[in-house]
C-alpha cells in the first residue's frame, strides 16, 4: 500500500470524526454560546484532554510503536504480543494510580492551575471542580486506546484506531439532542456533556479493542513487572509524553490566562475545532502512518529510502495546508458565522472567533510541520531533542500570551500559540538537516516556492470572489444562502489552487505515486 493510500485511510477517518466535530460544536454553541456553562464545560474538559495527549497520544506514538514495530521484526507477532502484555499490565496499574490522586487534587488543581481566573466566581469554581471529576476517567480509557491503535498502525491496521474519535462525537452530540429536546437549561445540559464525555470514553476503547483481535492478537492482563523493555518504554515515553502534549500544553496555559475573561474559554475552543479539521485530517494522518514507516526503513538500514519518506511527507503536507492556511485568513468571518452564529451565539461573538482563527489559519503549516518532523526523531528513538525545543517553545508562548492578552485579549492568547508552533517547526527541521536525517532537495524547495505562488493566486482570487459573495453571507440571509455562498467559495478556491499547481509544476501527481509507493513487507 502507498503511503499516499495510507494517508488518506487515516485522512478520510480522522475527516470523518472532525465533521462530526464540527456538528457537535455548531449544537454547542447554539445552546451554550460563549456564556458561563460553556466556559465551565470547556475548562473542565480541556484537563483530561491534556492529560490524554500527554500519557496517551505523545507517548504512545513516539515511544511504543517504534518498539512494537521492532518486537515483530525480530521476534514475530507472539513476541510483539508479550511486549503489549507487559505494557498493559503497567500502563493499567499507573493510569489507574494517577486517575485516583488526580480525582482527590481536584479542587486545587481547578482553582490553580485549570481556571485560576474562575476565582471570584465559587459556583463557576464549583460546578468545574465537579465536572472535572467526572470527565477525568476519560484519560484511562483513551490512554488504553492509544497503547491499542499503536498496535494497529504497526500492523497497517488504520481504518479503527483513526475512525473511533467519531464516537466521541456521536456520543457528545446524542446529549446535546436530548438537552435541547428537553428543553434542559444550559447548566443541565453541560452535565449531560460530562457524563457522555466518560460514555464515549469506554466505547472508543471497545472499539479499538475489537479491532486489535481482529488483527489476530489478544491481550492478556498480567501483574506489572519492570521488564527490559518497559524501562526502555518509559525511558522514551516520558520525554515523549512533553513533546507530544505541546498543543494542550500551549492551550492549558492560554486557558488559564484567558480565564480572567468571561467567554474567552468558549471563544478559543470554538476557533479550536476549526483549524483541527486540517491539523487532523493532514497532521494526524502524516503522524500516524510516517512513524511506523520511518522505524521499519532505518531497522532495516535503509537510510535512503526513509529520507525520501519523509521528505515526500513534507511535500504532502505543504500542497495540503499552505492553501488551507490562506484560506482560514480570508475567510474566518464567514465560516464562523455559518457554522455557529444561531441561538445564543451572536454576530459580536462571531467577530472575535473570526478573528481567532485567521490567527490559527497562520499558524496551521507549522502545527502540521511538527508532526511531519518529529517522527524523524522519534523513529531514531530520539525523544529528548523535540522535548527540549518542545519546552522552549512552550517558554515563547507562556511570555507572549502574558505579554499580549491584556492588550488583545484572546487574539494575543491565539498569536502566542501559533508562533510557538513556528518556532517548533523551525528548530525540529533545523536538528535534521544539521544530522544528516533530513536530505536536502533543490527539487522540494523548488516545489515550496512554487506552492507558495499557487497559494498567491488562490487567496487574490478568493478575495475578489468574497467581495461578490457577501451579500448572501450576511446574517439577514437564509442559512441555506449562506451555506451555498461559502461552498462556491471554496470550490473556487480549490479550483484555482489545484489549477495552478499542477499546471506551474508545484504539484506532480504521478511523481508523487512514483515516490511514495512501497510495497508492504511480509
Amino acid at each position: 500500500m502507498s503511503l499516499v493510500k495510507k494517508f488518506m485511510t487515516v485522512g478520510g477517518a480522522t475527516l470523518g470524526s472532525r465533521i462530526f466535530g464540527f456538528a457537535r460544536e455548531t449544537f454547542m454553541a447554539a445552546a451554550l454560546g460563549t456564556g458561563p456553562m460553556a466556559d465551565v464545560f470547556y475548562a473542565a474538559f480541556r484537563f483530561p484532554n491534556l492529560f490524554r495527549r500527554l500519557f496517551a497520544e505523545g507517548a504512545f506514538n513516539a515511544a511504543f510503536v517504534p518498539l512494537f514495530s521492532k518486537e515483530i521484526e525480530a521476534n514475530g507477532v507472539d513476541g510483539a504480543k508479550r511486549f503489549s502484555e507487559e505494557v498493559f499490565g503497567v500502563l493499567f496499574s499507573a493510569l489507574l494510580l494517577i486517575t485516583i490522586v488526580m480525582e482527590l487534587m481536584m479542587p486545587w488543581l481547578v482553582e490553580w492551575i485549570i481556571a485560576p481566573g474562575f476565582a471570584d466566581d465559587a459556583e463557576k469554581t464549583a460546578l468545574t471542580i465537579r465536572m472535572a471529576a467526572v470527565m477525568f476517567p476519560y484519560l484511562m480509557c483513551m490512554s488504553l486506546t492509544a497503547m491499542l491503535s499503536g498496535m494497529l498502525n504497526s500492523l497497517h491496521h488504520f481504518f479503527a484506531a483513526a475512525v473511533a474519535p467519531v464516537f466521541l462525537n456521536v456520543v457528545m452530540i446524542g446529549a446535546l439532542f436530548y438537552g435541547l429536546w428537553i428543553h434542559a437549561d444550559p447548566r443541565e445540559i453541560a452535565w449531560y456533556l460530562s457524563w457522555s464525555v466518560l460514555a464515549a470514553g469506554v466505547l472508543q476503547m471497545a472499539v479499538v479493542y475489537a479491532g486489535v483481535r481482529h488483527a489476530g492478537i489478544n491481550i492478556g492482563f498480567k501483574r506489572p513487572r519492570m521488564t527490559p523493555n518497559v524501562k526502555r518504554l518509559l525511558l522514551l515515553a516520558v520525554p515523549a509524553a512533553v513533546t507530544g502534549g505541546i498543543t494542550q500544553i500551549n492551550q492549558i496555559i492560554g486557558q488559564a490566562i484567558a480565564s480572567s475573561k468571561e467567554g474567552a474559554i468558549a471563544a478559543l475552543q470554538y476557533a479550536d475545532r476549526i483549524y483541527q479539521l486540517p491539523l487532523g485530517v493532514v497532521g494526524v494522518a502524516v503522524g500516524v502512518v510516517l512513524l511506523p514507516e520511518l522505524a521499519r526503513a532505518l531497522k532495516a538500514g535503509h537510510a535512503k529510502e526513509a529520507g525520501t519518506i519523509q521528505n515526500r511527507s513534507i511535500e504532502f503536507v505543504l500542497f495540503l495546508t499552505l492553501p488551507a492556511a490562506a484560506g482560514l485568513w480570508i475567510l474566518s468571518d464567514a465560516i464562523i458565522r455559518v457554522l455557529y452564529e444561531r441561538g445564543q451565539f451572536s454576530a459580536e461573538n462571531t467577530a472575535v472567533v473570526g478573528s481567532i482563527l485567521a490567527i490559527y489559519g497562520l499558524g496551521l503549516p507549522g502545527f502540521v510541520m511538527i508532526k511531519a518532523l518529529q517522527p524523524g526523531f522519534y523513529a531514531r528513538e530520539d525523544t529528548r531533542t523535540p522535548m527540549r525545543f518542545t519546552i522552549a517553545s512552550v517558554i515563547v508562548n507562556s511570555g507572549l500570551a502574558i505579554t499580549l492578552f491584556p492588550l488583545i485579549a484572546e487574539r494575543g492568547i491565539a498569536t502566542a500559540e501559533a508562533t510557538a508552533g513556528w518556532i517548533n517547526t523551525i528548530l525540529l527541521g533545523f536538528t535534521l538537516l544539521r544530522r544528516g536525517h533530513l536530505q536536502w532537495e533543490w527539487v522540494l524547495v523548488k516545489r515550496m516556492a512554487l506552492l507558495l505562488v499557487s497559494t498567491g493566486v488562490m487567496s487574490a482570487a478568493l478575495v475578489y470572489a468574497l467581495r461578490h459573495a457577501e451579500p448572501y453571507l450576511t446574517p439577514q440571509s437564509s442559512l441555506l444562502h449562506q451555506v451555498a455562498a461559502l461552498a462556491v467559495l471554496l470550490a473556487i478556491a480549490m479550483l484555482v489552487y489545484f489549477a495552478c499547481a499542477f499546471a506551474i509544476g508545484g504539484a506532480d501527481l504521478g511523481m508523487l505515486r512514483r515516490n511514495l509507493k512501497r510495497k508492504r513487507r511480509a
